[in-house]
């Protein structure tokens, strides 16, 4: 009996021990929660989306994902290193937007003579542990000292996929300014930034990041969530505006008629950053399919689609390349532009778009 309760009491002072190390992070507490409150997204003790939005599809179980996890899947990571180019990142000069991809949802942009960071993830691992989630070999080519100062980091929402302790935390150097979702900054400030680097957008929210550079946040259909207590703070689309460009810097999400409203209201866009990658029909309300992503990508108007949130990590059960071959079909079949740069490789709008696919070789 007394070694029984010796285990009740030490598993669960285990976990919670763990679960203290920074990259956990910290949820909003005291006048920051206060504020997340007067938000008109937040109800019953958490962030809400727009329409109902269950984990898991009509009729799945935890056990079916389960079961599911166990099943074969033919070339669910890549069978060789991934083919890359290092571009100077200090040196881009360009009169037209110009994007850098590093798989997943990181990917530098140089617009209007301003340095932005979106999602960056290169600590190797897409988890709060080194051992689960590792990148393939060749998506991580690049380091830290690859980058120049940062105007502006742009965090979409609190996933490890998407905000990453360690290189976040290491970044902090270069960076000037933050635009995240509301409640995010409760992590950050965690790990040592100050609340005056730092922009929190509700949905519709926009900050002037000077006269040439507008953000508005927008809605997106996702969770969020580092620990047992999700949705504490949101997870944002964003869209950025200068005198001559409009980009819109998509994040986790499932279809929903978001992309729509935001199309009608901001677009057309000149460039639409999207996720295909990481779905499942078990999960689609959180996740589109690659042929929602196209679709999406119509109803903001967009000029060009790049795709993202594939070519690094293993979070699904698909192989690694279906997310791209089934975007690619779809966009001939609705006329879509779009650019398929490899990990690294330079897109410039008007000028270069990368349509070589790589994936095959």
């Amino acid at each position: 009996m007394i070694t029984l309760v010796l285990i009740l009491v030490t598993i669960p002072l285990g976990v919670y021990l763990f679960m203290q190390q920074p990259q956990f992070g910290k949820n909003p507490s005291g006048s920051h929660l206060d504020r997340i409150k007067q938000s008109p997204h937040y109800k019953n003790g958490a962030f809400q989306n727009q329409h109902l939005t269950p984990d898991l599809a009509e009729g799945i179980s935890y056990f079916d994902i389960l079961k599911a996890y166990f099943s074969k899947v033919s070339e669910k990571e890549p069978l060789k290193v991934l083919p890359s180019i290092k571009t100077d990142l200090k040196n881009i000069q360009s009169d037209q937007p110009v994007v850098v991809w590093f798989g997943h949802s990181s990917y530098f942009l140089h617009i209007n003579g301003k340095n932005i960071l979106v999602d960056p993830v290169f600590s190797g691992h897409a988890s709060p542990v080194s051992f689960f989630g590792a990148n393939y070999q060749g998506s991580n080519v690049y380091t830290l000292d690859d980058f120049p100062p940062l105007d502006l980091l742009i965090i979409t929402h609190d996933h490890y996929d998407h905000l990453d302790y360690e290189t976040v935390k290491n970044l902090q150097p270069k960076v000037k300014k933050v635009v995240t979702s509301l409640g995010v900054s409760s992590h950050l400030i965690h790990w040592g930034y100050s609340s005056s680097q730092i922009t929190e957008l509700d949905w519709w929210e926009s900050t002037d990041i000077d006269n040439t550079l507008k953000i508005t946040s927008a809605p997106a259909r996702h969770f969020s969530g580092r620990g047992f207590k999700r949705m504490q703070t949101l997870w944002s689309s964003f869209i950025i505006q200068t005198p001559q460009n409009k980009v819109y810097i998509g994040e986790d999400s499932g279809y929903d008629t978001h992309f729509k409203e935001i199309g009608e209201k901001f677009g057309p866009f000149d460039l639409a950053i999207l996720e295909c990658g990481q779905y499942h029909p078990y999960w689609k309300y959180i996740h589109m399919m690659p042929e929602e992503t196209v679709q999406a990508a119509v109803d903001l108007k967009a000029k060009v689609l790049l795709p993202v949130h594939w070519s690094k990590f293993t979070l699904a059960l698909h192989p690694w390349h279906e997310p791209i071959k089934r975007l690619v079909g779809k966009a001939h079949a609705l006329n879509q532009t779009i650019v398929t740069p490899m990990i690294g490789e330079k897109v410039e709008l008007e000028k270069n778009l990368p349509l070589k696919e790589w994936w095959v070789y």
